[in-house]
């Protein structure tokens, strides 16, 4: 559990040949991005960082509660509603903004 959080701080290098913890790292967050954005089109690609950024947060946070003594702040509601409810929300108005119709047809019963 001491040994992930430094895993998760992403660097930049302009060499060509990087030491093990850059590369470790790039191979962590390409491997990640390639597959959470395997079934999505490319348009959905702009969301990657956003979601690689919370993922990788969220699995600090919760690393850290492994610790003894320690307190995982996701096990509060009010973080997990902070999280969630503008992601769900850009989400919803993204969806209405470009397919508002498919969007719609979503709230109706099946068949109607």
């Amino acid at each position: 559990a001491m040994l992930m959080p430094p895993l998760l701080i992403l660097t930049s290098s302009n060499r060509l040949v990087q030491n093990r913890l850059s590369t470790l790292q790039a191979w962590m967050s390409k491997t990640f991005t390639k597959q959470l954005m395997l079934p999505i089109d490319f348009q959905g690609h702009k969301w990657a960082s956003i979601l690689l950024a919370l993922t990788l947060m969220l699995l600090s946070l919760n690393l850290l509660g492994l610790l003894p003594y320690t307190f995982t702040p996701t096990t509060q509601l009010s973080m997990n509603m902070a999280l969630a409810v503008p992601m769900w929300l850009s989400t919803v108005l993204i969806g209405m903004r470009n397919q508002s119709t498919i969007s719609l047809g979503h709230m109706l019963p099946e068949g109607t």
